[in-house]
């Protein structure tokens, strides 16, 4: 399911497209964002029907099509990144992704009647 990619992705910045309908999409509120990776592996397509199969949602692709955010419909918050969020994230800006998985933390605290 995991491949090592054919090119090193490490200390690269690459494009995302994000998938129109998806929690990333409602994320990040553009169809774009610029991402930096620290990576050498990543999904192998060969098993993307599996994983559709299984539940999971392509919601963010590279410039040709490579997997690059995937989710889980209907959890509070399943979203997983080949990139870090947190390398585009500060104090006074966090990383759209981040900031939905902080919300969603808040709203299940909410839920279960935690306090803050």
């Amino acid at each position: 399911m995991i491949t090592p990619l054919a090119c090193s992705l490490v200390g690269q910045t690459h494009r995302v497209g994000l998938v129109a309908g998806t929690l990333a999409a409602r994320l990040y509120g553009v169809a774009e964002a610029d991402e930096d990776y620290y990576c050498n592996y990543g999904v192998n397509p060969d098993y993307l029907g599996r994983l559709e199969v299984g539940g999971l949602r392509v919601s963010g692709v590279g410039a040709e099509g490579e997997i690059r955010i995937v989710e889980l419909p209907g959890h509070p918050f399943f979203v997983a990144t080949l990139f870090l969020p947190q390398a585009r994230s500060g104090p006074g800006a966090p990383h759209p992704l981040l900031a939905g998985y902080a919300g969603a933390v808040r709203a299940r605290r909410a839920a279960v009647g935690v306090g803050p």
